[in-house]
């Protein structure tokens, strides 16, 4: 893998009340971790945790201190996907291995959280490279390092009612995503970067990206609601996941009384009003 990034390892979802979402979530099916409190910052999560990647719903509980700028998200374009993280095993070696590739990175940058067990609080610790936006553009991403991955998954944790196994990618919303290829064929090298026409797909890891305008988006998504989305704004619109037993998938949404939408290809598509400004694709494991 290139510069020893492995793939999405989370995906980011700003909420403006982290026990609103929590139960919106849960009511959707997912199983979530406990809270987790950022130490030194404001802002704290749940995570709907799978075996090798996970989301994060992530809010503010004290807005006088730092928060990431998820403030100004919030602000300005309301709850959804803000972002994501990809995977490496050793922030240093990516770090080091970037800069030298002359990209644009931020220093190693250590993150701790308290979770809160039943048992005791619990202190999951981790590394964080930033990628600026000339390095990874259309997108907030960043580069992590779990250092105590024994305290981030429990098996009971892993199992969700509506069938979710796993995150299988993203898709952005950008203006003009052709203008994107040299960025990343700089970032992980021209055979993880696909272009059809005017879509470009990044495929990192076991993940894909894929970036795309209103227009492919209306075609390839007619069942998303893209009037409010600012075109010169670019922003994640969609979450892939997938499900082990997509009829589980149904069956759990229509006991919840979640509305969704089941495409001729099977795919169980949630709009983003159901769970906190995140549209959610479901799809065959």
């Amino acid at each position: 893998m290139a510069h020893g990034i492995l793939g999405i390892d989370h995906t980011l979802v700003g909420v403006a009340d982290l026990d609103q979402a929590a139960m919106a979530w849960t009511r959707l099916g997912f199983t979530l971790s406990p809270r987790g409190r950022h130490i030194g910052w404001g802002t704290a999560n749940y995570c709907v945790m799978f075996e090798r990647d996970y989301i994060e719903l992530l809010g503010i509980l004290d807005p006088k201190q730092f928060v990431n700028g998820l403030d100004q998200f919030l602000a300005k374009r309301g709850e959804g996907l803000l972002g994501f993280a990809y995977g490496s095993a050793d922030n240093a070696a990516t770090r080091a291995s970037l800069a030298a590739a002359g990209l644009g990175v931020s220093e190693v940058k250590d993150l701790a959280r308290q979770l809160e067990l039943p048992e005791g609080t619990a202190l999951p610790k981790f590394r964080l490279v930033f990628l600026e936006a000339e390095t990874a553009p259309g997108v907030a991403s960043f580069v992590t390092e779990h250092l105590t991955p024994e305290l981030l998954r429990r098996p009971e944790w892993l199992v969700h009612a509506n069938g979710a196994v796993g995150l299988k990618g993203v898709t952005v919303a950008i203006d003009d995503p052709v203008a994107l290829v040299p960025a990343y064929e700089r970032l992980f090298g021209p055979h993880s970067v696909n272009r059809t026409d005017d879509i470009v797909t990044l495929h990192v890891g076991r993940h894909t990206i894929l970036f795309a305008g209103r227009e492919d988006l209306e075609a390839l998504h007619p069942e998303l609601d893209l009037a409010d989305e600012d075109p010169a704004e670019p922003r994640i619109v969609l979450m892939t996941l997938a499900s082990a037993d997509l009829d589980r998938t149904i069956d759990h949404l229509t006991f919840g009384q979640i509305e969704f939408e089941q495409r001729r290809d099977g795919a169980v598509l949630v709009p983003a009003d159901m769970a906190t400004g995140a549209a959610l694709e479901f799809v065959a494991a």
